[in-house]
């Protein structure tokens, strides 16, 4: 038996399991139908679908390379035709009746659009001044300075600490 993709055959479920069904295709060929090609709904059990030993009629949607093949209950099954519906004119009727279409959502409200121009802003930033006067060693001498005070600060705060133990 020649089994290709797209083919719709009938087989019995040998096996059913938490995530899929396996089912028995004749000739020695079986394969697996995945919980999520069970039914077109959402399937929380699948023993409520699906029974050993029932015959299924399934879709052929896969055949790896080492011989597996995946198979489809949900995409064998003949769904009807969605029919469609007569598009309203431009009045709101339907073009076919004389009747108003229905309305599916609330009436839209109407926006309010202001215009702002860059005047209405004000701008927080201010560039930082370059250091273009003062040289490398300047700035080197304030940073040593600073680093020196506040080296000071955490020496005397320490000798603070020790000085409350002793006592």
């Amino acid at each position: 038996m020649q089994l290709e993709i797209g083919s719709i055959l009938e087989g019995k479920v040998t096996g059913v399991k938490n995530f899929g069904a396996f089912v028995d295709l004749g000739g020695g060929k079986s394969g697996m139908v995945h919980i999520s090609e069970i039914a077109s709904s959402y399937v929380n059990d699948i023993h409520e679908h699906v029974k050993e030993g029932q015959t299924v009629k399934v879709k052929i949607i896969g055949i790896s390379e080492d011989g597996k093949i995946s198979l489809s209950i949900k995409r064998a099954e003949d769904r009807p035709q969605r029919q469609s519906r007569p598009r309203p004119d431009q009045s709101g009727k339907d073009k076919d009746s004389d009747q108003p279409r229905p309305q599916h959502h609330a009436p839209k409200k109407p926006v309010k659009k202001e215009i702002f121009s860059p005047e209405d802003y004000e701008y927080a930033y201010e560039p930082k001044s370059t250091v273009t006067d003062a040289g490398f060693e300047d700035m080197l001498s304030k940073f040593k300075m600073s680093s020196e005070d506040r080296m000071s600060g955490l020496k005397n705060m320490d000798v603070k600490k020790r000085g409350r133990r002793s006592k």
